[in-house]
């Protein structure tokens, strides 16, 4: 599995790094407008991810732009429903506005609030299929 961890806070992506690392190849952008460039480049070399965990709220552009760019490349490059990236979005906020926006707005995969479960978080891939 190929993974990207989008996350401006310091201890939140070392901890997603920490949980995905046995899982899977994980790189690291700290906010949305990286994000879209990994994302991009790692389609262009035929690499794409297989799973994005993204922070909602960042500087320079959010999580939910950066989604919605994603999803946008993804149609542009004619990428089928069933081979797109899997997406989790991550939130401090308990805010019920910005977990509906990403799911039926912006396309998010699913939705884990922080502070990050291990075990949860596990789980959720597991039923993703990204893990054994």
């Amino acid at each position: 599995m190929k993974a990207l961890v989008v996350e401006d806070d310091f201890a939140s992506r070392k901890l997603l790094q920490k949980i995905l690392a046995p899982y899977a190849e994980v790189d690291i952008a700290v906010n949305g407008v990286e994000a879209i460039d990994a994302f991009t480049r790692s389609l262009d070399e035929g690499s794409p991810y297989d799973l994005v965990c993204m922070d909602i709220m960042m500087p320079e552009m959010d999580g939910q732009a950066a989604l919605k760019r994603i999803r946008a490349i993804e149609r542009d490059k004619e990428i089928p429903p069933a081979k797109e990236a899997k997406v989790i979005m991550t939130s401090a906020l308990d805010d019920p506005k910005n977990v509906v926006e990403a799911y039926y707005k912006g396309g998010a995969t699913s939705y884990v609030p922080k502070p990050i479960d291990k075990q949860m978080l596990l789980h959720l891939l597991k039923n993703l299929s990204l893990i054994d």
